[in-house]
Formats: structure tokens, sequence, C-alpha cells
């Protein structure tokens, strides 16, 4: 099938966070199943620099925009970038300036990237290539079906929704701007409360809508997690799908990961001990192995439970009975505490501000167990990662952490099928108790509960191989049906 994947970050071309892991796997494993699978992007300065042979194409004519055509580095997967150098070639991520704050133009950007996409969905763009489905990719490109509603020749289309906390609310005056129709300035188009809503031109106009997991597709149907857009979704409940990521096993394997100081199985764990004593050599803690070394990685923002974790961690901390490694960077707030938390605690708190895919890497293969107390996960992609290091999890159960994590819990240690530790609810009491079971587990004699538990996460198989089967049976039924 030809399938158009329109996202506003890829990795390695430019990655913020999940998103961008999702839209190079998910191609990519479309392409191993040999199917004709193109991604489209803006042409960050970043983005142009890390394409693999790239070639420059006129794009349409008289158009402000052309396109860079090359390859997503390590596959054969065709990437274009729009190249609207008035919106893209600028310093600072996709989102933000270098100082942290949101381009203040960016609705005019990504609607005018919507535009580009939407050419390039009808063949109008040069490249003498029409695709049969088009996949988009959260607010970014929500206004691609808008674009396209009344167009003869518009494909069948996918929404993915990868969080929904991220709507893409503006004024509603820009609608004005971006030369919105003012037939569509209704509650059941895109106004959100007086406000423009890049997400629900994805969630209104398009044909299919899927989300990143199960569970997160059944919660965001309701008030509590529906972030007003629950009765949207339960209207189009009959054409909403929810389809777990996957991981990249080529990128996320302790058996082959270039980043590690040794690599170890779950028939060989003996290169776990090796990559912790590393781990804690590079975060200058103490060589101790008889307390554990709990690992985060992470955006410190609210939804991630940040405050959570610092707080539950602190007492531990102090009397010792805990190591904790932490990666990330994200509101000013949750970095001063961390911050401090590592002052207060130098002999057994590391803090990193900043995002480091070394580093991401040694935490998931040198902790003991990986801390994600999120408030909400639509997926989550790092207890996914932490199973297969041999990292048991410790996640708030929602979302995706649901659908991939099995609780320790006397029944599941009896049986033999517990991979990590869940909690309820999102409050720092609850996770205080988690905290206190994966010490009690840790310090029985032989370990043979945590042993197994390790084991069972390493060999749990969340390879893009089943989820790309997924997305590919909704297409082949989309393009029937078309």
């Amino acid at each position: 099938m030809r399938i158009l994947f329109a996202s506003s970050e890829a990795y390695p071309l430019v990655k913020t966070g999940g998103l961008g892991d999702v839209s190079s796997s998910l191609p990519a494993a479309l392409k191993r199943r040999r199917q004709d699978v193109r991604l489209v992007l803006p042409a960050y300065p970043r983005a142009v620099s890390r394409l693999a042979d790239a070639t420059r194409l006129p794009g349409p004519a008289d158009a402000p925009w052309s396109l860079i055509q090359g390859y997503l580095p390590g596959t054969s997967v065709v990437v274009y970038l729009i190249d609207w150098p008035m919106y893209f070639e600028r310093d600072g991520d996709p989102y933000r300036a270098t100082d942290g704050s949101d381009w203040p133009d960016n609705p005019q950007r990504f609607a005018a990237f919507a535009r580009a996409v939407s050419s390039l969905a009808v063949n109008e763009a040069g490249v003498g290539w029409t695709p049969q489905i088009l996949h988009l990719n959260d607010w970014q490109t929500g206004l691609v079906p808008v674009f396209l509603r009344d167009h003869p020749r518009r494909p069948p289309t996918v929404f993915t929704i990868h969080n929904l906390a991220y709507q893409g609310l503006f004024p509603g005056s820009v609608r004005h701007a971006l030369g919105l129709p003012e037939d569509l300035w209704h509650l059941e188009a895109l106004e959100f409360h007086g406000l423009l809503s890049f997400m629900k031109g994805g969630l209104v106009f398009s044909d299919l809508i899927t989300t990143v997991s199960p569970t997160y597709a059944r919660e965001i149907q309701t008030p509590e997690a529906g972030m007003g857009l629950d009765g949207v979704l339960r209207a189009r409940s009959a054409s909403l799908y929810g389809i777990l990521n996957g991981v990249d096993y080529r990128e996320w394997n302790p058996e082959r990961d270039g980043y590690l100081e040794a690599h170890y199985s779950a028939d060989d764990l003996s290169g776990k001990a090796l990559n912790r004593a590393a781990l804690q050599r590079d975060l200058h803690l103490p060589a101790r192995d008889d307390v554990p070394l709990l690992g985060h990685v992470g955006r410190m923002v609210e939804q991630k439970g940040i405050d959570l974790l610092l707080e539950a961690c602190a007492p531990f901390l102090a009397d010792g009975r805990i190591q904790l490694a932490l990666v990330g960077s994200g509101e000013r707030r949750f970095e001063d505490a961390a911050r401090a938390l590592a002052v207060t605690h130098p002999q057994h708190c590391s803090v990193v501000i900043a995002y480091n895919e070394t580093l991401a890497h040694r935490i998931e293969a040198g902790s003991d167990a990986f801390l994600m107390p999120s408030r909400f996960e639509p997926c989550g992609m790092n207890q996914m990662y932490s199973l297969r290091y041999g990292t048991p999890p410790v996640v708030h159960a929602t979302g995706g952490l649901v659908d991939t994590v099995i609780d320790a819990n006397p029944a599941t240690l009896a049986d033999g099928t517990a991979t990590g530790f869940s909690f309820v609810p999102a409050s720092v009491s609850a996770l205080t108790g988690a905290i206190e079971r994966v010490l009690a587990l840790f310090a029985e004699p032989g370990q043979e509960h945590w042993r197994r538990i390790m084991r069972n996460g390493m060999v749990r198989d969340f390879d893009w191989n089943q989820s790309s089967s997924a997305y590919l049976d909704l297409y082949r039924g989309l393009a029937g049906r078309a």
C-alpha cells in the first residue's frame, strides 16, 4: 500500500518525546512489511542536516515552499521535508525557542505544514506519487483533514492521538489569519470553549482515530481523562481504536546496545552488575550493591508525576535506603526541586537536567528498578524499555502502563507472571508503598522473586511487528471501504 505518514518529529531527524520514536519506528516497521510508506515532516535545520541522501525538489508551482527528499537514516523509508524557511528555518526545537517559550506563530507554522501535507496527499506537490492512506499524528497535523474535507481526491485518513493533553489550542481569532471558513466555527467542528482546536480537526474530519494503547482509548472517552473532548470521542467510538505502541529492539536491546558497558540477556544477567557499577561511576554515586539504584528518565512535568517521585523518594534517600538517578528536563520548579534533592543527598542522588540519549540507555541498563509514576500515560515507552533491560518498572496503573506491566502481588509472585510494580492512586503514599515493596523483594536472600521478575520482563515481546500488523489491517479495511 502507498501510505503517507505525517508527523512533526521523527527520530533521529528530530525528537522531543515518544512521538519522535513512533514516527520513525512505525514507518520503518511498515516498510519491512514491503509497504510503500513515506514520511513527511517540517524541514527543521536539524532534520535537514541528518537526512540521508538529501536532494531538493521544486514543489508546487508558485508555492512559498519546496521539498527536500531523502531517507530516514538506517532505513529505506523515503522522507519529504517541507522546506518553508519563514516557518521552520530557526533555532530551538519544533515547538519552542531556545529560551523554552513556545513560538508565538505556532498556529501559522503548523497550519502551513498542514497545507503542504494536503498538497502532497493529493499529488499536487510534483512528486508523481499519490497515497492510498494518509496517516496523521497529533495536533500539529490536525488541520490536514480540514483542508482536504471537500477535495475530490482526498485519501482515506487515520488520525493518531499520542497525548490528548496537547491539543493545539489557540485564540479563536487566529482562525481568521489562517483563512479557515466560518462554517467550521462551532462546537461540532473546530471551536473548543471559544478557542481554536487543531486536535478537533483531526478527531472530527478523519475517517478513523487511533490512540496508542487499548486502556488509553477507553480512558479518553471518560470525563476524567477526556480533557474536554470525551464527548467528541464517545460520538466517534465506533471509529476509535487503541493500538499499543511497539519498541524498536534494534535500538533498545541489552544484548547489543552500543551505549552499554556490557551486554547481557535473560539467560545471562552477569552484565547487569557491570552496567550498574558503570552508572554509579558516571553519576558519582558510591559503588553500593546493598540498596537498590532507582532510575528515572522523562520530562519534568506534572503529567509524569515528577513531584510525586521527588517527595516519595526524599525519606528513602535521607535514610540511605536507596540510590536515585534522574535524567530529564521540563518545568523550572521541578528541575530546581530535583537539583535541591541531589544537593541535600549527594551520596545517594544524582540529577542530570537534560535529555541525553546515551545516559537514557545506561540508566535503563544500570538501574535496579525504574520509577514511572505518571498521572496519566497514553502508552509510555520507558516501561517497555525497562522490561527488556531487566529493570522492573514501578508505575501508576494508568493507560499503556496497565497494558504492559504485571504487578508483583502475592498471586502473580506465586504463579510467576509478575514483571513490575503498579500502584493506585497517583499519590505520594501509594508510590511510597510501591517502593517499600521493591525494597522488600530486593532484600530477600537469594533474590529468587526479584530475578524471576527481571527475566519475565525481559522475555515480553512488544516488537513493532504486532502493532504494524494491526495498523496495516486498519489501512486495508479503510482503503477497501473507500
